[in-house]
């Protein structure tokens, strides 16, 4: 599944007018939100090869398509407890640095449209595992959706495994 497919009639780098689209996930119960355009795939993480000495967040290399593919484990980038089994769990598919990597997540929820001016500097009482790769958050109805920052997610964490 591309991100075309989660909105078909919208090109995946389209953005409303003072709108902004969010591919939503859901990590440890917790509503997250990646900006659109940034997502590639959407897909169920199968077959994967365990990477010997690599950072503790890194859940192994896969083959998707023909392109080798990190997976990063966000519970663990989270710190949270790891899920029980690997029944259910999905992977949405982004490029950083040139390079192609699989975040799995629990659970893909929607795409929502949300205006950019609703868009929020992160709470002072925000998790602060979740202020680290937050880019900003929304407020919805009952629920905050914290943004995923890719930059935030993935550089400070492969920048760590260069040093």
């Amino acid at each position: 599944m591309t991100a075309n497919d989660l909105n078909p009639g919208v090109a995946a780098n389209d953005t409303l007018s003072g709108q902004i689209q969010y591919v939503t996930v859901f990590i440890g119960g917790q509503l997250f939100g990646l900006p659109i355009h940034k997502v590639h795939d959407v897909f169920v993480p199968e077959s994967m090869t365990r990477v010997p000495l690599s950072a503790n967040e890194i859940a192994g290399v896969l083959n998707l398509r023909g392109r080798i593919v990190t997976a990063i484990n966000m519970r663990r980038r989270l710190g949270l407890p790891l899920r029980e089994g690997s029944h259910g769990i999905m992977a949405v598919g982004i490029e950083y640095r040139g390079e192609s990597y699989g975040l799995i997540i629990d659970e893909v929820g929607e795409v929502l449209n949300l205006e950019t001016s609703g868009r929020e500097p992160n709470p002072a009482n925000l998790d602060r595992r979740w202020a680290e790769i937050s880019g900003g958050v929304h407020r919805l109805s009952g629920q905050l959706m914290v943004i995923l920052d890719v930059e935030r997610v993935l550089g400070r964490m492969m920048d760590n495994m260069a040093a």
